[in-house]
């Protein structure tokens, strides 16, 4: 375990510690980064604007974290008992686009979305309108539509893992038992397939609350998020300890879903142990 074990200190428990230890820091540099103050803690808590946005951040990584399961959820099945040996095949394709640069998926996104785009040049030409502008572009729709194309194909593989543990049989008995396809999924394949069903929401959720790319490229304005003021306090303010303080927020805040589902499914179960 010592190897694994180093890794998760000098990757995980160095940076948060160092995070930690720079929000009780009175400046960045100079003779004020030597000072230790409480300040950052009480500016950042009667900061309500901050606060407003992380709370709509998480309600934007939720919704994109439910319509990527409810989504994904219908590929995994198809791939666990209908797709047969074309299985690896299908799973391939998934994860094709993964391949390719983030940055340029989201570009992609932001030119079928723009003014000239797929979407309203097809709503265009059906007569539904004439100049729909920035309809889907530079919104938070822009951002959700943009997020849940991106992490489809990862909420699908627990999910998939967890209908492939499934012993058949179960099936068999439901049926022998008289339970109907749709009754059966209800209380056989649903509640033994929600480890991967949280394990994929949690994938989502947790990154998505401190994301800034997707939301500086397609959202603009009316799409920013959480984390692009948390980059901001550090890029352009060079205010470290604030934005260390926001960072430790975010931090806590996706924490409580995975203390909240652990009290449902353990999270070895998660893992796929």
């Amino acid at each position: 375990m010592a190897p694994p074990s180093l890794w998760l200190v000098l990757l995980l428990v160095m940076p948060v510690v160092t995070m930690v230890l720079f929000t009780f820091r009175a400046g960045s540099f100079g003779q004020a980064a030597q000072q230790f103050t409480l300040n950052n803690y009480a500016a950042f808590l009667q900061n309500q604007p901050f606060q407003s946005l992380l709370a709509r951040s998480a309600g934007v990584a939720a919704i994109v974290a439910l319509l990527s399961v409810v989504l994904a959820y219908p590929v995994a099945y198809y791939l666990s008992f209908s797709a047969g040996s074309r299985r690896f095949t299908l799973l391939t394709l998934i994860i094709i686009p993964a391949w390719t640069s983030y940055l340029l998926r989201v570009l992609a996104w932001k030119i079928i979305l723009g003014s000239g785009g797929v979407l309203n040049t097809v709503l265009a030409s059906l007569g539904l309108a004439a100049d729909l502008g920035s309809l889907f572009l530079y919104n938070r729709t822009a951002v959700i539509i943009t997020l849940v194309y991106t992490w489809i194909p990862f909420v699908a593989l627990p999910i998939y893992a967890a209908l492939e543990r499934i012993e058949p049989s179960l099936f068999e008995a439901a049926r022998d038992l008289g339970a109907r396809p749709w009754n059966a999924f209800l209380r056989v394949t649903l509640p033994l397939s929600l480890p991967g069903v949280i394990a994929g929401f949690l994938f989502v959720f947790i990154p998505t609350v401190g994301e800034y790319v997707t939301p500086a490229l397609v959202g603009g304005p009316r799409g920013i998020m959480y984390g692009n003021l948390v980059q901001d306090q550090f890029l352009n303010a060079l205010n470290w300890p604030m934005g260390s303080v926001m960072s430790l927020a975010m931090l806590l805040g996706v924490l409580l879903p995975i203390l909240l589902f652990s009290r449902f499914v353990r999270l070895t179960e998660l893992a796929g142990l």
